[in-house]
């Protein structure tokens, strides 16, 4: 097959037959695969039979028009981009088609190399096309990502799964570690049986080890009951121990013992109880520079990480961000009951765009902030970049930033003067002819400034 066969499918729908096939063949011959249709209605057909990467349809169709299958197709398949094209464009239409959540709309005749460009932006900001999750990945169902790297190591987690070696499982912080683990858990035959997690790093030294082993009855001030620790609780099954760089040294060495002799022994207690448990860690430290400091056993250390998994950080998997964002806000407004689809096109590139210190936690939290102020269908630029903190930058033409300025140090004028001209053009330095023929080129009416307890301007007066 040739290169061409493997590009993102694209469905086309427009009743003009030459215009079909023009269409058709330009964008195959770009790289598309192409399924043309002649009606609202085959289209509709064709979506439950196949979902294209985007869908292309013209406003004026037969029976059911374009803007009528849009809505529809935003109803059963919300991530799934459309752009519009008409020969009888008008701005309302634009506006009511963008607000909408169409991708782009143009009119005809437009321009091929417009109409590839935003098919190009639209297949990089959105989701691809989704599918039926099959029983064979169900295991990785909470992981979403469409990128190169992160299937390389999905594919490596799959492997590891059907083993009992110990994984350590690298990343930054908010990259999701604890969704892997759960994943490679779900994947192994120890799935049916519990899934602990425990934070080392969150919980104070003196109560981890009585969290972690358990205690017996009396074995410090306060344990007035015997306690089965997390360990025991995870017994079948995985126990996944989060920062695992922050577990104080005396636990260290408890844990390593359980390790090589598979039994727990509870704080307070020198009886030994055999645990059947698979440790899957996770740290964002250098591990092998907190070994050389002496803060890391490393004996330990090479029990952990039989293998090891690193997590890509999100800036390195830019192609998941607009599938996360999209998830993300499905699920939260339907969590706030808030009627937000999606985002308007350059606040999802704003998205990608962003440097993500804070990886996919960090975009849940922008992801969460927008919906919960969003007050429209899409989600505007300025409110993505609230959330990010970013600045909100607009550049201005030199005539414009000059116009802005004039008009608005007449209005600081006129209520500074209450609406006095004479008094506004003596400070501008203006005769008053000057300074009304200003006034009517920014449309801006003197008493309109004025108070209710002003007295007569002085300029009429005269």
């Amino acid at each position: 097959m040739s290169a061409m066969e493997h590009g993102p499918r694209l469905l086309l729908v427009d009743d003009d037959a030459d215009l079909l096939r023009l269409l058709s063949m330009r964008l195959s011959a770009n790289g598309y695969r192409v399924t043309g249709v002649d009606s609202a209605e085959a289209a509709l057909a064709r979506l439950s039979i196949e979902l294209p990467a985007l869908v292309i349809s013209d406003v004026r169709l037969p029976g059911r028009d374009g803007m009528a299958l849009f809505q529809q197709i935003r109803q059963q398949y919300p991530a799934l981009p459309v752009i519009l094209l008409t020969a009888h464009g008008t701005i309302p239409d634009a506006v009511e088609a963008t607000t909408l959540g169409a991708y782009a709309y143009l009119t005809k005749p437009f321009d091929a190399k417009l109409l590839l460009e935003r098919i190009e932006q639209a297949l990089s900001l959105s989701a691809p096309p989704a599918a039926a999750p099959s029983s064979d990945e169900s295991w990785r169902e909470e992981i979403v990502s469409r990128s190169q790297s992160m299937a390389e190591l999905l594919a490596e987690a799959r492997l590891v799964a059907v083993s009992d070696a110990s994984v350590l499982i690298r990343g930054e912080s908010g990259t999701g570690k604890e969704l892997l683990a759960r994943a490679i858990h779900r994947a192994s035959r120890r799935a049916a049986a519990p899934f602990i997690a425990v934070n080392c790093g969150a919980i104070p030294e003196q109560l981890l080890e009585s969290e972690l082993f358990g205690h017996v009855k009396g074995a410090y001030t306060g344990a007035v009951a015997s306690r089965e620790g997390l360990v025991q609780a995870a017994d079948g099954g995985t126990l996944f121990l989060d920062e695992i760089g922050d577990m104080p040294l005396l636990l260290q060495v408890k844990l390593l013992r359980v390790l090589q002799e598979r039994v727990v022994r509870q704080l307070g207690s020198d009886a030994g109880r055999p645990v059947d448990v698979r440790i899957l860690s996770a740290t964002h430290r250098d591990l092998d520079a907190a070994m050389l400091e002496g803060q890391f056993r490393e004996d330990l250390y090479y029990r952990l990480n039989v293998i090891t998994l690193t997590l890509p950080p999100l800036a390195q998997r830019r192609e998941d961000i607009g599938l996360l964002a999209t998830r993300f806000l499905h699920a939260l407004a339907a969590k706030y009951q808030k009627s937000v689809k999606g985002y308007a096109p350059d606040a999802l590139e704003a998205l990608t765009r962003a440097s993500w210190p804070g990886n996919v936690r960090q975009l849940y939290n922008v992801v969460e902030h927008v919906c919960a102020l969003a007050t429209a269908p899409l989600v505007p630029l300025s409110l993505v970049q609230r959330a990010l903190r970013v600045p909100s930058l607009e550049v201005l033409s030199y005539t414009e930033a000059k116009q802005r300025f004039e008009r608005n140090y007449l209005v600081q004028l006129l209520k500074l003067t209450d609406g006095n001209v004479a008094d506004a053009a003596r400070l501008a330095e203006r005769n008053r002819t000057e300074f009304y023929r200003l006034l009517q080129k920014y449309d801006l009416n003197a008493s309109q400034f004025r108070s209710e307890n002003a007295a007569v301007a002085p300029e009429r007066q005269e």
